[in-house]
């Protein structure tokens, strides 16, 4: 996949905060009311001057705006809370309302999330949406609800991608490295596969592990890696477009229904819809990429033969996800599938005549 052209065409369309002691602050949260209506705290682990910034900023002010100020928002988006595994705690003990928290977190009460992140299961944006709007987004409503969870909506991360302090072009140059992995099933699994040598970090010690040579590569997103300090610990970014990442905004469902249906409505309504904060995202990956040399880190593209390789190794990670993980996880892949074909099927028609158009100019 040309992944420079990719990302160049959507952006033409389209501090962190010191850790605080979670449990100190998170006895001060909560949502309660008052003389003045319904106070709501949100959860982050956001960064400033970011797209993920951007739209909590919108979300408090539209509610507010649209409540006339009876629902009022307190965002401590900035990790003032703690880690994620901090913030699904406090949302699930009531503490905090809203959150915002990656797919790979959430598939620890919510396994069959996990196998968002198998490789290769989504080729493009455009393939990633088709699945999502059309076969995902009801199911793991669904299985969320169960866990007293609910669904506000998706919110994209963007396409992981290799970096290293050298480049790693094919799966071969990853053996033997050491590569940060997640405490997420699928992290590892990817990582074994392509035999580096898995040292578990979270996410705030990579770039002190980097500075010390504990670690030496490992995968993520650009948004989480071009502006974060770790492009300038590890300034190779190989374009695998290996995993499509998402984070899920989420309430407790408990919670959720017991507003009355009016604030319920506000909230909902309140967000940014999931095609705006996609463009963002998108827009801001393909900024960083373009200038990639500004932000001290250098561009690598793969060929359609290293991207096999790629493929090759990693191929059996999607089955070992699938007996793992359990529960509806078997299900979840053939809809994913399903879903695919649809797309595939959707778009061969407009691509038979794009190429038509092509060699009648040719």
């Amino acid at each position: 996949m040309d992944w420079w052209a990719k990302l160049t065409a959507i952006a033409c369309e389209g501090k962190r905060a010191a850790i605080v002691v979670a449990a100190s602050v998170l006895m001060l949260c909560g949502c309660a009311e008052t003389h003045e209506g319904l106070t709501v705290t949100i959860g982050g682990t956001t960064t400033a001057n970011t797209p993920g910034e951007e739209q909590w900023l919108r979300f408090k002010h539209n509610v507010e705006a649209a409540s006339g100020g009876q629902i009022r928002l307190r965002p401590l988006i900035y990790g003032q809370l703690g880690s994620e595994e901090q913030l699904l705690s406090g949302l699930r003990r009531g503490r905090i309302q809203f959150a915002n928290l990656s797919a790979q977190m959430v598939s620890t009460i919510v396994p069959e999330l996990g196998l968002l992140y198998a490789p290769f299961l989504f080729g493009s944006y455009e393939e990633a949406d088709w699945v999502y709007d059309n076969y995902l987004t009801d199911l793991f409503r669904e299985l969320l609800a169960e866990r007293d969870l609910y669904l506000v909506t998706w919110y994209e991360i963007g396409f992981h991608h290799v970096y290293g302090r050298r480049p790693i072009l094919t799966p071969a140059d990853a053996r033997g490295r050491r590569f940060r992995v997640s405490s997420a099933l699928n992290a590892r699994l990817f990582a074994e596969a392509i035999g580096a040598d898995l040292i578990p970090l979270g996410f705030g010690d990579i770039v002190p592990s980097l500075q010390t040579g504990l670690i030496e590569s490992g995968e993520n997103a650009v948004t989480l890696y071009a502006r974060t300090g770790i492009a300038g610990e590890a300034p190779h970014l190989v374009l695998t477009g290996h995993v499509f990442g998402v984070s899920v905004i989420v309430s407790r469902l408990s919670w959720w229904e017991s507003l009355p249906a009016a604030q319920r409505r506000i909230l909902s309504d309140s967000f940014p819809p999931l095609s705006e904060t996609r463009a963002a995202v998108r827009a801001e990956t393909a900024e960083d990429i373009a200038g990639s040399a500004a932000l001290g880190f250098v561009v690598h593209e793969l060929g359609d033969a290293q991207l096999v390789q790629w493929r090759a190794a990693t191929a059996r990670v999607t089955g070992q996800l699938v007996d793992t993980l359990g529960g509806r996880s078997a299900e979840l892949l053939e809809l994913i599938e399903q879903g695919r074909r649809e797309f595939k099927a959707q778009t061969a028609p407009e691509q038979a005549r794009c190429r038509q158009g092509w060699l009648a100019l040719h």
